[in-house]
């Protein structure tokens, strides 16, 4: 038995995570949250407390990061600020968390000699044109294009720095779009389903010409435990499924599945610097380590995902209310 320090582990991505490893191993693990507005403690319902301790406090707090990593055997870090147009609006609190966070962590795993697993983004790439053949891969220099990538970039750099200079025994792993269980309803296909179930009109930023690839969270969460188990040291994995698609096909495919019109949405406001496409190629991850998705069919994971939904609304129906008015303020 292992025992894992989550961070960041009552967030979206990171909650699905201790769901997976309490579900697939007998680890125990510690989730250290903050629990800022995408961090929910219902996100961990149900699992046992002989498996689970939860723990409220900043990564940026090097006491409690250092008291923290002398209980455990391994770190995977979730803990970010990722949301873009947030950051468009205040960057402060995405340097203060991807940044100085990061930092604290990656001295306190210097100290302790811990291995550590910096869970990142496809968005540390920038974007790729729409009719680009192209898909980001290991080698693909970084481009960010918001607060929120840029600090993600940075702080993928500093473990890179960590490793070659201070020996930490780091691997990081940058993945694709995100969807499934426990996803706050800001982001893009929480948002729509709930808007259905709400009797709300889908909104989609300019003409949805965006393209993302999706890959649902059990599937990002058994790719962090393959690398967390069988990664090199220093080396960058990236995760995919093969999941392009554009944001008006989701929205449409959303509409379809929930028994509505497909045209049924409004177009709303473009998002600033809104990035075109991403895509990532998967290859090392699967050949090196032997990783294959679950859910390799986008549509069954979207069904599975509005299912979710549907009969937790106990869990997301506090936030949205709030959510939808920030947006009416910004014509979104």
């Amino acid at each position: 038995m292992r025992r894992l320090l989550v961070t960041g582990g009552a967030g979206f991505i990171g909650s699905n995570f201790v769901h997976h490893v309490v579900s697939h191993t007998d680890d125990h693990v510690t989730v250290l949250d903050k629990l800022t507005y995408a961090g929910n403690r219902a996100s961990l319902a149900g699992l046992s407390e002989d498996r689970v301790v939860f723990v409220h406090g900043d990564i940026a707090d090097a006491g409690l990061v250092d008291d923290l990593f002398g209980r455990v055997d391994a770190v995977v870090h979730y803990a970010a600020e990722s949301h873009n147009d947030n950051s468009l609006h205040d960057p402060r609190p995405f340097l203060d968390t991807n940044i100085i966070g990061t930092y604290t962590l990656l001295e306190a795993a210097r100290r302790h000699d811990r291995r550590f697993h910096h869970i990142s983004t496809d968005e540390v790439y920038g974007d790729l044109e729409l009719d680009d053949p192209a898909k980001f891969t290991e080698t693909t220099p970084y481009n960010p294009s918001s607060p929120y990538s840029s600090t993600k970039a940075g702080s993928d750099l500093m473990v890179r720095a960590w490793v070659r200079s201070f020996g930490v025994q780091a691997t990081i792993s940058n993945c694709s779009n995100n969807y499934g269980p426990y996803q706050h309803v800001e982001k893009f296909i929480p948002r729509q389903i709930t808007n259905v179930i709400r009797g709300i009109r889908p909104k989609l930023y300019g003409a949805g010409q965006n393209v993302r690839d999706w890959i649902h969270a059990d599937d990002h969460s058994s790719a962090v435990l393959t690398i967390l188990e069988g990664g090199t040291i220093g080396e960058t994995y990236l995760i995919g499924a093969d999941g392009e698609k554009d944001n008006k096909t989701v929205v449409e495919m959303i509409l379809t599945l929930m028994g509505q019109p497909a045209d049924a949405y409004d177009h709303v406001t473009d998002r600033a610097g809104h990035d075109l496409r991403y895509a990532i190629d998967s290859t090392r991850l699967r050949t090196e380590l032997g990783w294959q998705p679950r859910y390799a069919d986008f549509d069954a994971g979207l069904a599975a995902t509005i299912d979710w939904y549907r009969t937790h609304e106990d869990w997301w129906a506090p936030t949205k209310d709030a959510t939808e008015a920030f947006y009416a303020t910004k014509g979104q």
